[in-house]
């Protein structure tokens, strides 16, 4: 009986699902909202780059194009890119564009049944006969709507895009009282670039963030109204974004890429000589993080701007906060075409901006709000089941309860890819998507619901140890191979990739070194 098999998002993780369904013998839909795919990458700013090294942001079986020399390709290079990878497996067939999911509804087992289940599903299995989805689909063009009924749903609707996080303001205080203009940058992403160099020129702008899009932001409304008109730059906590991935020429990948500099790290479920060993080797762990902030101080010249974090690097990229710095920044910054202000918290009033614990409020006439996405509300919406829109994201105060980060124990026949994060998310979105290949295909089966809530508790654990305040984004970015090892054993793969001891133990790890055989 053939098993019908939905996916929900045409960006990078919908493409590898299709790819590796397709591969185990199911026949797929894939559900994309838009007229084309790419996610992130179908739009975005003018001159945003991949801020990932080529060699980590690439797929398994299907390298860059000798054609691109850059190691940090621009957007239109990566769309092509994916383009390219779409076209070569025959991928787009599967595709039905303009095709929004609205919600989906379990229907089988009750709320009750399911709550005394032992295992995924009742059976443990990744189908089963008594349970099936019902996606309700509007087609975006026509405005008619249809019901698919499917035995198994990958949500591949990513967390940064859709749904704009809007800072919540006191009554009166908010946008409403500003006489000038509030956009999020999802706004300014989805203009034209005509459009776009033209919104912001000659306008007193002010960019609320510090992450990869404000930066950006930032940079281009410099570069239309120069030193006249300067951008202000709001942000909350100062970041370790990197200028290079060769702090004093040694490869980061070296660094933190490696089984070695794993070894460093404790980790979820470790046994006693893991810890030990991580224990002992905490002195490497500070080195290697005091190496890298030495040489971003030094070349960015953080102390001058009164921009040194207060935190450490490996706290950084165990948050998947990294983001690299635009060329120039902070040369803008030391000329007065950009401005940096610290406002953990700010309000509106008609002239502008007014930051807390300040009189004087910065005037300005347009505001741009880089200030991400809810991710989470996208995801818990998607869901008719109250229950279900309870269970996914777990509580509040811990990380998000995903088995392997990709299975909620509590919800059956569905997979979540590309929600949790890490320092490449194409490489891990592969990886991913390969392990649930092989678990819709019975190569091996889930544990116990207790057992996988255990597991999701262990890593809960390590996130919140490991980095802090931002538990919540699901950064598996300084264990990549560690958590790499967890799929290759439950698919029943040689974990170790590399050819020698020292290779295996010191060489950074790439997407290719898992190319299918």
């Amino acid at each position: 009986m053939e098993r019908k098999v939905a996916i929900i998002g045409a960006g990078i993780s919908g493409l590898l699902a299709c790819k590796y369904t397709l591969s185990k013998g199911f026949t797929p839909v894939v559900f994309e909202s838009r007229s084309s795919i790419g996610g992130v990458w179908r739009k975005t700013l003018e001159t945003t780059k991949l801020q990932t090294p080529k060699p980590f942001y690439q797929f398994s079986d299907f390298p860059w194009p000798s054609s691109v020399k850059e190691e940090f390709p621009n957007q239109f290079q990566l769309f092509d890119y994916l383009q390219s990878y779409a076209r070569h497996f025959d991928l787009l067939r599967h595709i039905k564009f303009n095709s929004k999911v609205v919600s989906i509804e379990y229907e089988g087992a009750s709320d009750e049944e399911m709550q005394a289940w032992e295992l995924w599903g009742g059976n443990g299995e990744a189908f089963s006969s008594k349970g099936k989805w019902n996606l309700t689909v509007t087609d975006t063009q026509i405005l008619s709507t249809e019901v698919y009924q499917v035995d198994f749903v990958i949500l591949c609707i990513g967390r940064f895009t859709d749904v704009p996080n809007i800072p919540e303001f006191p009554p009166g205080k908010g946008p409403e009282a500003f006489h000038g203009k509030v956009i999020h940058s999802m706004e300014y992403s989805a203009m034209d670039f005509a459009s776009a160099a033209e919104f912001i020129e000659g306008k007193r702008t002010a960019v609320v963030g510090f992450q990869k899009h404000a930066l950006d932001i930032s940079m281009e409304c410099s570069a239309a109204n120069g030193e006249q008109n300067p951008c202000r730059l709001l942000y909350k906590t100062e970041h370790w974004n990197v200028p290079d991935y060769q702090p004093w020429g040694v490869p980061l990948a070296y660094l933190y890429f490696s089984r070695f500099s794993e070894l460093l790290v404790h980790k979820p479920g470790e046994g006693f000589f893991l810890s030990l060993l991580a224990t002992i080797l905490s002195p490497v762990r500070w080195g290697f993080s005091k190496w890298v902030e030495s040489h971003i101080k030094k070349k960015l010249s953080l102390e001058k701007f009164g921009m040194v974090p207060k935190h450490s690097f490996l706290k950084e990229i165990s948050a998947c906060l990294i983001s690299t710095v635009p060329e120039g920044f902070y040369d803008r910054v030391e000329k007065g075409s950009i401005i940096l202000k610290k406002a953990p918290k700010f309000s509106f009033c008609e002239q502008g901006i007014v930051v807390d614990g300040e009189t004087t409020p910065i005037e300005t006439d347009l505001v741009i709000l880089a200030t991400g996405f809810k991710g989470e509300k996208k995801l818990k919406d998607i869901f008719v089941s109250p229950a279900f829109q309870d269970c996914i994201l777990g509580s509040p105060t811990a990380s998000v309860p995903f088995y392997r980060e990709c299975i909620n124990p509590r919800i059956p026949q569905l997979a979540v890819i590309g929600f949790s994060e890490s320092i490449s998310n194409l490489y891990t979105s592969e990886m991913r998507c390969r392990w649930l290949a092989e678990l819709l295909d019975s190569t091996f089966k889930l544990p116990s619901i207790k057992e996988m809530e255990k597991d999701a508790a262990r890593w809960d654990k390590y996130m919140k140890q490991s980095s802090g305040e931002y538990y919540r984004r699901s950064c598996i970015g300084a264990l990549h191979i560690w958590y790499n090892d967890q799929l290759c054993k439950d698919m029943g793969w040689n974990p170790k990739r590399k050819k020698g001891f020292f290779a295996e133990l010191f060489e950074p790890y790439v997407p290719s070194d898992y190319c299918p055989s």
